[in-house]
């Protein structure tokens, strides 16, 4: 396996392919709590959460990280072109909940952090998803990428911007995916279960907290062994849009998979997140246009027993 092909990532890039859903009112962490596929009701000052909405079959329609802005107020960052979608589903349950949701995206600004400007912006040490807010500003430790630091920066609209060096988005879009998580878009809405994503192994599901859509789906894959699919680091020689099939050599006819991310190299090749029959990753692999895959170690483990 030859390693991915890294751009310089030290700085700070503008994120607006993400928005801002903002949950407001006395039962806003409640009201999330029973919703989402993480613990809300236990968010603090210094933790953030990532996690799913899910459709009552399990299957995943949003991933956000949850930002807390205050005990009664909570940003959900996730892709823009679910966010109206996301919304809209999410308004349908708040029903007698003490809890106002809207786009919040002109609201505040979103700045992807690497290198030294996410060390800047983190306590030394801090773990992923763990928040820290200074001057109005909270910044979310992300899992790194080529060894270096990341970090999501939310900020009011209207507050200075991160005193760090311009990062190209290309190279954060890249990190995204080196780091190994996979952030949903519209391309994968309804198509995978939590641990499709490897979420349960990066800190996206709970296991001890109550009901929410789709937990009976989520809980049996995990204890009855019914897990077949994974996410798997994988290099490219050229782009790949987010949905497009993957196929092992012979079998043209059956998908063995699907591109969950892509985003370019330095060197005009690609990086991509794809999601994997079991079974199929040690075979050879190429797209439905046939572009080939190798496939590269995930920078982190699998959980075997939660």
């Amino acid at each position: 396996m030859n390693d991915l092909p890294s751009p310089a990532l030290d700085g700070a890039a503008p994120l607006s392919h993400l928005g801002v859903i903002r949950v407001q009112g006395d039962d806003a962490a409640p009201f999330l709590h029973s919703q989402l596929t993480q613990d809300f009701l236990h968010l603090a000052a210094d933790q953030a959460r990532l996690a799913a909405l899910l459709s009552p079959k399990g299957r995943m329609l949003t991933s956000m990280i949850g930002v807390w802005l205050a005990n009664d107020d909570i940003a959900l960052v996730c892709s823009r072109d679910l966010l109206v979608a996301t919304l809209k589903r999410l308004s349908l349950f708040v029903l007698r909940a003490k809890a106002r949701l809207s786009d919040a995206t002109a609201q505040f600004q979103l700045w992807g952090l690497a290198g030294s400007a996410a060390q800047a912006a983190l306590p030394p040490g801090a773990t992923p998803w763990q928040q820290h807010v200074q001057g109005g500003a909270a910044s979310v430790r992300l899992y790194p990428a080529a060894g270096q630091s990341r970090a999501l920066w939310l900020a009011p609209a209207d507050h200075a911007a991160p005193d760090a060096p311009s990062l190209a988005q290309a190279h954060w879009l890249w990190s995204e995916v080196a780091s190994g998580v996979a952030t949903l878009s519209a391309a994968l809405t309804d198509k995978l279960v939590p641990q499709m994503l490897n979420y349960e192994s990066i800190g996206g599901v709970s296991f001890k907290k109550g009901c929410y859509p789709g937990q009976e789906v989520v809980a049996r894959s995990q204890f009855r062994g019914a897990i077949k699919r994974r996410t798997y680091l994988a290099h490219l020689p050229a782009h790949c849009a987010p949905g497009t099939e993957i196929h092992a050599a012979g079998h043209p006819d059956e998908p063995a998979g699907l591109v969950a991310q892509c985003a370019n190299a330095p060197d005009g090749s690609a990086a991509a997140l794809v999601v994997l029959q079991i079974a199929a990753a040690d075979a050879t692999l190429q797209t439905a246009t046939g572009v080939p895959l190798t496939l590269q170690p995930l920078p982190y483990a699998l959980l075997q027993d939660i």
